[in-house]
């Protein structure tokens, strides 16, 4: 099996090389490769061509414009990224009778009320980042490719720039932190999600009934404040240099934090889908951040 997989300096992407490499040849593009090849989903042409040349079996699509507040001034790269460039993926994937992978997120959805959302949900997105998103989403779902589509949220990992890496800096540097206390959620590890796939993957070319789109979160919730408190007592306990005490982790709400593009309250992702039609277990959300933390601090910290 040949697997296309873009994306792959990303968080998620990184991971996917790893998770999807004894499924078969993995070929991981940058944006710009130096053999002619692009992975680059702001130039659709070049892209399909790319798809053309390699034939994949399955395309991974592990790229995305994530630049939540960026987006809002920037909403025609984020389109063309996050909207026309998975339409590109889906009209390439479908002409192969290939399969692809791709990854949305929880801000599809306006994050009223304190339910986990479900697939079948209805999606209104607060901002430009997720509107995006969902139109790519639909792209791929109105193309009639083959397909399997994950909705993740709060994504982290041990590399890149993210909540438990900032968390990190700030514990060692600051002697008090303010963290929102009002918006719920799962943090998702980048492994967690590209284990996921590599389960999911071989089972969905076996049974195109499998196809279709899935919430994928680490099991249980917790707000960014609860969060942040469980990322500097388990740093403190393994000797990281805190000078802030769990008691000077002030929780706050989202108003008193104010930015560019409004972000859901509720960002809980019901999972049931994924874990009965895969068989799959989805761990605490605890027990992923713990893992990462440790590895992150193994590695000599976030220098």
């Amino acid at each position: 099996m040949k697997i296309l997989l873009l994306g792959c300096q990303g968080q998620v992407g990184w991971e996917l090389q790893r998770s999807l490499a004894p499924l078969g040849e993995v070929i991981a593009l940058i944006r710009h490769n130096t053999d002619g090849l692009c992975g680059d989903l702001n130039q659709p042409t070049a892209l399909a061509r790319t798809i053309k040349t390699l034939t994949p079996n399955v395309i991974v699509n592990a790229a995305a414009y994530t630049a939540v507040d960026q987006a809002e001034s920037e909403s025609d790269l984020a389109q063309a990224i996050n909207a026309v460039g998975p339409s590109v993926l889906a009209r390439e994937t479908q002409k192969l009778g290939a399969l692809l992978v791709h990854y949305s997120t929880d801000y599809v959805f306006d994050g009223s009320g304190a339910k986990p959302w479900r697939e079948d949900d209805r999606t209104v997105p607060l901002n430009v980042y997720g509107q995006t998103k969902r139109a790519g989403e639909r792209a791929i779902q109105e193309s009639d490719c083959r397909h399997l589509i994950f909705r993740t949220s709060w994504v982290y990992a041990s590399r890149g720039k993210n909540f438990i890496r900032t968390m990190l800096r700030l514990a060692a540097e600051r002697d008090a932190l303010q963290v929102i206390d009002d918006q719920y959620g799962a943090p998702t590890g980048a492994a967690l999600i590209a284990d996921v796939t590599a389960q999911a993957l071989p089972l969905a070319l076996r049974k195109p009934e499998l196809e279709g789109l899935y919430h994928l979160a680490a099991s249980g919730e917790t707000t960014w404040h609860g969060y942040a408190c469980r990322v500097i007592e388990q740093a403190r306990q393994a000797g990281w240099p805190v000078k802030i005490a769990e008691q000077d982790v002030w929780p706050i709400a989202t108003d008193a934090f104010p930015v560019v593009a409004q972000r859901p309250n509720n960002s809980r992702l019901d999972c049931t889908r994924l874990e009965e039609a895969f068989g799959l277990y989805l761990p605490a959300w605890q027990r992923g951040v713990d893992h990462t933390l440790a590895e992150i601090l193994d590695c000599g910290g976030i220098a």
